[in-house]
């Protein structure tokens, strides 16, 4: 590897460890990192309350932002990719919008024709699982799709569209859903890291690694990819097959985080332009790892800035990643004349 890569990338990786630890001690019960390091070592660590609050919401809401951040940034690195667009991000599918209308479809949908079923309570689980149907069920309709259509810029466009109409049928869910259910589901599409408990984070990550085990696999269709499908095609590469695996590692990465996480916007699509201007490089040997450490250093500095305290909460994840994305893709548009 090039000196100049490895530099660039050690240095990366201490700052997620910086930030990683800030992220940690901050928050409405402000913790050292001294304190941090001696409750890990103090005997008496199981009845410190500080500890509970470290291993059970801090460590876990870190760690999500960590491997969040990274699946998100490569799934808009492969979308941009293989749309040739600069602008794609890990919705562009619609996959987001299909876990939303899962969600949806759990919290809205029933809730207007069963008498008393917005009584019940629906655990992080079952808002889980239902995104992962939703986020399922438009992958596999892009996958049918994409069997009949050969063009890649036509597939994005039924993306786009599937979204679009994914979200007519939301705000219709929305008009007639119960207002204790629609706030619930308004906050869920705000997106947190901080609602992730350990036994959650046991599914989210081997879940992400395996996606971004995938994407690292296909670098060299990816590379291919960069100089057209003609010209990819004329290399001996199986635009089918090299679709499919894409498709199936970005629906993974983009699944997985909104299942557990809400929609999170803007990472997918400012982190990779941040990772090509940072490395200077088009390989994406190099450009999968480095955005994935981009993603996840931006995603623990908005978590942090969300701990600010404000009237006791948190403030919205999407709120923040906006605030910071847009400036950041104004200045990428400009400085790259996308």
């Amino acid at each position: 590897m090039n000196r100049k890569f490895l530099f660039r990338g050690i240095f990366l990786f201490s700052l997620i460890l910086i930030f990683s630890f800030l992220d940690i001690a901050f928050g409405s019960t402000s913790i050292s990192i001294e304190e941090i390091f001696k409750l890990f070592f103090a005997h008496n660590k199981i009845q410190s309350q500080n500890f509970t609050i470290l291993t059970q919401f801090r460590i876990p809401r870190m760690l999500t932002s960590v491997f969040a951040g990274a699946a998100l940034s490569v799934a808009g690195l492969q979308m941009q990719t293989l749309f040739r667009n600069p602008l794609a991000g890990p919705d562009v599918l619609g996959v987001s919008a299909g876990a939303g209308l899962g969600v949806a479809v759990l919290v809205l949908g029933f809730s207007s024709f069963i008498p008393g079923f917005h009584n019940l309570n629906f655990g992080n689980w079952a808002l889980a699982f239902s995104a992962w149907i939703g986020a399922s069920a438009v992958l596999l309709l892009l996958f049918f799709v994409s069997l009949r259509v050969k063009d890649v810029l036509t597939i994005l466009i039924l993306g786009i569209l599937f979204g679009s109409a994914i979200a007519a049928l939301i705000s219709l869910m929305q008009y007639f859903g119960n207002i204790e259910n629609l706030k619930a589901y308004v906050l869920w599409t705000m997106g947190s890291v901080g609602g992730v408990t350990n036994t959650q984070l046991n599914v989210l990550i081997p879940l992400i690694l395996i996606g971004l085990f995938i994407a690292f696999l296909s670098s060299k269709s990816l590379n291919v990819l960069l100089l057209g499908e003609n010209y990819a095609q004329s290399m001996g590469l199986n635009l089918k097959n090299a679709r499919l695996i894409i498709f199936f590692s970005t629906g993974l990465l983009t699944g997985s985080v909104t299942a557990f996480c809400g929609p999170i916007g803007f990472i997918g699509v400012i982190i990779p332009h941040l990772a090509a201007m940072v490395f200077k490089t088009a390989d994406h040997k190099i450009l999968i790892p480095a955005t994935a450490g981009i993603g996840s250093l931006l995603l623990i500095i908005s978590d942090i800035i969300t701990q600010i305290p404000f009237q006791g909460g948190s403030l919205p994840l999407n709120s923040i990643t906006a605030l910071l994305g847009i400036p950041i893709l104004i200045i990428i548009i400009l400085k790259t004349k996308i």
